[in-house]
């Protein structure tokens, strides 16, 4: 007997039987009430089966607060921008009443009864539904036969069978039977037979029959709906060939995998129900365009102005061999905007020793050309082959410029799993400030400065791994993302630096069962590098000695998608630079003092002196957010968290730490979430390390330089010399950008 009959015995029998009971008990006059807010929703007597589920179940919802963290406004008042509002349709209760008996029913309470009551709270309507929930049908014996046992025993020790001597529930049969039919179908068994027979008196007796029939395979492959793709590509990115055992897993995997080239608007595998195990697999394609062009402009409070334009030819030279063009500028308008309202100012303070801080605000550039091969000796495998120029920043700390090439082999180890191995081989030129050389490199003369500035080669060899099982590319609400890399770099690589690094990042997402447009979001990230004791064979480079780390290398925190309640790359390790011709004003130091690195800044003005980030060589990153409707709207709010610092073992106590609540909106776009952040950071009071010039004079003039750092820390607060409203605003840090932090 098909449940769904049973369920309508049910509801007719509701319908009809003494058991039925008036929507509008207790009313005097109904139609008041009709169409005024729902102010609550009770069960009466639900004990066996949660509210929650019931609730669910039914159309009668309560008015109830947008979210947890509005709660204080929707106490003030009922409107609604915060208030998620239902109203009371009395013609829907006898419908949700037969919803509930349903649901009781599928639990194992076939004797239950449901009656409904309406009144008046505070000017609003209030639900009450009377559940008696009555005796259990309990299951009395469960009888499950194997013909042939085919699955593991840790398989059938998951099969989530309805327990004896408990409610008779149909909702857990329905779930064992369902896994039985698919963990058969994973081993290939896609003839299998799963039946049961139920028999119900005053307890229910069940007996299931498995019968996994012969192993399915493959007779024959047939492609029909390709006109431009030859069948020899559409082949190559199956799973699946003559002879093989066919499975489940094995024709999602390849349905996927021809979804991935892009070629295809549609794909469609099917495997036609014939008596014989041998099974002809049938592919319906309907083929894309192959070519796609793309230009696009953006703005952000970090890079200003960008414009990018792509071409994609998805089938060049056939085989589904894919080409790829991209250009992208940026920086664009920068010196008009750098430091301007919401947008942040990307320029380190003046640096000392010949360096041009308007390199900062000159256009940044991206330009490649990527080939790739798919299916390359195995539909599982791409090979990739690209060339690229670039030119890039890292506010407040180094312009990094570059042209190399990179080759690749990545495996797709499951669904949306993929693990490339690379190489890349560039030659850079990175122009930073003498601080940063000087205190990261221990490089501090002006000849070493200059060679260190010169075009060096970074070509490391990497291992990478992600994993995404979230729902969305742009958005997600549930499931959770992991990318964890390894790289190495030395003379071995012909690279001039030599490091071994290592990062992973998790991010997970949650939505609530009973606010489904609710959201929790979270982000761990964490990672380590260090320099290795060779430096190829630049005599530059060996004199500097092991610790020379390339800035692109190093870790940094704070920005739009890191710590938001600080700018992009201000939360980590930093020194404060001084102008020499400060401390030798009103004679707080003397010459041979800086030269002997005696010199007390604390003695200087703290406006003289600029902070500059250096970056880590580890980082503990963390974030939490709670996104939630508001209007037409997503709101957020959030906490982030980061310890950036040098060694492991020290990172508690030598890293520098931040701690930063937030609020944010979303506005939904093609291209994503457009997001405006607001973080609040921290009163920051750090004694931090001064660096400053050595004072070599001839006649009044400074003819030698080499920087030092002086032995005395300067106790260092931003927002010291500010007025009570400066440093209110000045604790405040404002993003604009596209896309989720996380």
């Amino acid at each position: 007997m098909r449940w769904s009959q049973v369920i309508l015995g049910v509801i007719v029998g509701a319908l009809l039987g003494p058991g039925f009971a008036s929507p509008l008990q207790g009313l005097q006059s109904p139609g008041e009430l009709t169409g005024r807010l729902v102010d609550e929703v009770e069960f009466d007597g639900a004990q066996e089966v949660s509210t929650d589920a019931l609730q669910r179940n039914i159309v009668t919802q309560p008015t109830r607060c947008r979210g947890l963290l509005l709660q204080p406004i929707c106490w003030l008042g009922d409107w609604e921008v915060v208030t998620e509002r239902h109203r009371l349709d009395t013609e829907v209760l006898p419908f949700d009443e037969l919803r509930i008996l349903v649901t009781y029913f599928r639990a194992g309470f076939r004797r239950a009864s449901v009656s409904s009551e309406v009144s008046r709270a505070n000017g609003r309507a209030r639900v009450r539904f009377h559940i008696d929930e009555g005796p259990p049908t309990l299951l009395e014996q469960l009888d499950v036969e194997y013909t042939r046992q085919v699955l593991s025993r840790r398989t059938l020790e998951r099969i989530p069978w309805p327990g004896e001597d408990r409610p008779f529930n149909l909702n857990r049969l329905d779930e064992a039977l369902a896994f039985v039919e698919e963990r058969l179908g994973d081993e290939g068994y896609l003839d299998a037979r799963v039946e049961e027979t139920v028999a119900v008196e005053e307890g229910a007796r069940v007996e299931v029959i498995i019968d996994p029939g012969p192993r399915s395979t493959v007779r024959q492959i047939e492609i029909e709906g390709n006109e431009e793709v030859e069948d020899r590509t559409i082949r190559g990115g199956l799973l699946l060939a003559d002879a093989d055992v066919l499975t489940l897993p094995l024709i999602r995997q390849s349905r996927r995998t021809l979804f991935d080239t892009n070629l295809f608007h549609e794909v469609h595998i099917t495997v036609p129900e014939v008596p014989d195990s041998a099974k002809t697999v049938g592919i319906r394609v309907r083929e894309a365009p192959p070519r796609l062009g793309r230009v696009g402009a953006g703005m952000n409070t970090l890079e200003f102005g960008q414009v990018e334009a792509r071409y994609t030819h998805y089938n060049w030279r056939g085989a589904g061999r894919r080409m790829d063009l991209r250009t992208t500028v940026g920086n664009l308008l920068a010196p008009q905007l750098n430091g301007r309202g919401i947008f942040r100012d990307v320029l380190p303070p003046d640096d000392l020793g010949p360096f041009d801080v308007e390199s900062f605000r000159r256009p940044t550039w991206q330009a490649s050309v990527e080939f790739a091969q798919p299916h390359f000796r195995g539909a599982r495998n791409t090979v990739g082959l690209s060339l690229f120029s670039h030119r890039s920043v890292v506010p407040a700390v180094s312009v990094d410029e570059g042209f190399g090439g990179e080759l690749s082999l990545t495996r797709r180890l499951a669904f949306r799993a993929p693990l490339s191995l690379t190489y890349r081989y560039e030659l850079i030129r990175t122009e930073a400030g003498d601080v940063y050389f000087c205190v990261n490199a221990g490089v501090c003369t002006p000849e070493l400065l200059e060679v260190l500035r010169g075009r060096r080669s970074l070509s490391p060899v990497g291992l990478d791994l992600h994993l995404d099982r979230s729902d969305h590319p742009l958005a997600p609400t549930t499931g959770y993302r992991v990318r964890a890399g390894v790289e190495h770099s030395s003379s071995f690589t012909l690279s001039d630096f030599g490091y071994d690094r290592v990062s992973g990042e998790v991010t997970y997402y949650r939505s609530f069962v009973s606010w489904p447009d609710h959201l929790l979001a979270g982000r761990l990230r964490a990672g380590w590098v260090g320099p290795r004791g060779e430096a190829g064979d630049d005599p530059v480079l060996q004199a500097a000695g092991p610790g020379v780390v390339h800035p692109r290398k190093r870790f940094f925190a704070g920005g739009s998608r890191s710590v938001r309640g600080y700018g992009e790359n201000e939360l980590g390790p930093r020194v404060l630079t001084v102008p020499v011709e400060v401390l030798l004003e009103e004679d707080r130091c003397l010459p041979d003092d800086i030269r002997n690195r005696t010199c007390d800044p604390n003695l200087a003005p703290a406006d003289a002196f600029f902070s500059r980030p250096l970056g880590g060589t580890s980082v503990v990153e963390a974030g939490i957010e709670y996104r939630f409707p508001l209007g037409f709207l997503t709101a957020a709010a959030f906490l982030d968290g980061a310890l950036v610092g040098g060694r492991l073992r020290d990172l508690v106590q030598e890293s520098a730490f931040g701690l930063t609540p937030g609020v944010g909106v979303r506005f939904a776009s093609p291209a994503g979430p457009i997001r405006i952040d607001l973080g609040v950071q921290g009163r920051e009071r750090a004694e931090l390390p001064v660096v400053t010039e050595t004072p070599v004079e001839s006649n009044g003039d400074l003819v030698e330089r080499e920087l030092v750092v002086l032995e005395t820390l300067r106790l260092h607060d931003p927002l010291e010399e500010r007025g009570t409203l400066g440093r209110i605003l000045g604790r405040l840090t404002l993003h604009f950008s596209i896309g989720e932090a996380f």
